[in-house]
């Protein structure tokens, strides 16, 4: 106990902890029994967060499985234009847009367990098949890849590669990265825990 009050007001009760989980909820309204992550309410708080002068860095514990992509580059955007010190740490697994959401933290981490998604932009139900409905697809997905190779080491062609695989997942086009491979590739900087991200992130507050 008297090591934790040792330890200095730079290294406690600065760090905001954001959990972003489950689908990210856009302009569409999930159902109530869905587990769901409300872009509406992620943008303000990470603009207080920025703003909050007794919060040092930020903290973004994701596990998600897709949702709404315009709603969710918005928060990964936000998120890659804050000053503070921001780390991710992605748990149990990022799904779809869960990757740029991992990247857009100045260091991202991924627990030895987990796994990230990766596969093209695409819609559930019936979408008529006319060049502009592909022209759209083509254009969010290339945002996407700009964004993810922009905040990652991750190579262009090597994404492209993960994202159009066939013989990976049933009846998806698509990759399942695992922990050291998402690593590997440069996607995630390091593989980590709980205690490795807040290590960092108060490495980055002794050092303001």
């Amino acid at each position: 106990m008297d090591e934790i009050k040792n330890m200095g007001a730079a290294a406690l009760g600065q760090i905001h902890c954001l959990t972003i989980i489950g689908q990210i909820e856009g302009h569409q309204t999930l159902p109530e029994d869905t587990k769901s992550t409300k872009y509406e309410h992620v943008l303000p708080l990470l603009a207080a967060i920025e703003e909050t002068p007794e919060i040092k860095g930020l903290l973004i514990l994701l596990n998600t499985v897709g949702g709404d992509v315009e709603a969710g580059l918005a928060i990964a955007e936000v998120i890659a234009g804050m000053r503070k010190p921001t780390v991710s740490l992605v748990l149990g697994g990022g799904h779809s847009i869960g990757v740029p959401l991992a990247v857009a933290a100045k260091r991202s981490l991924i627990a030895p367990s987990a796994a990230m998604t990766i596969h093209p932009v695409r819609v559930n139900g019936v979408v008529i098949g006319v060049p502009q409905t592909y022209a759209y697809f083509a254009r969010i997905q290339e945002r996407i890849l700009g964004f993810v190779t922009a905040h990652s080491r991750i190579t262009r062609s090597d994404y492209l590669r993960l994202m159009n695989k066939t013989d990976e997942l049933a009846n998806d086009v698509g990759s399942v990265i695992h922990g050291k491979d998402a690593v590997r590739l440069g996607l995630i900087d390091d593989l980590g825990t709980l205690s490795d991200a807040l290590d960092w992130l108060h490495g980055e507050i002794s050092g303001q």
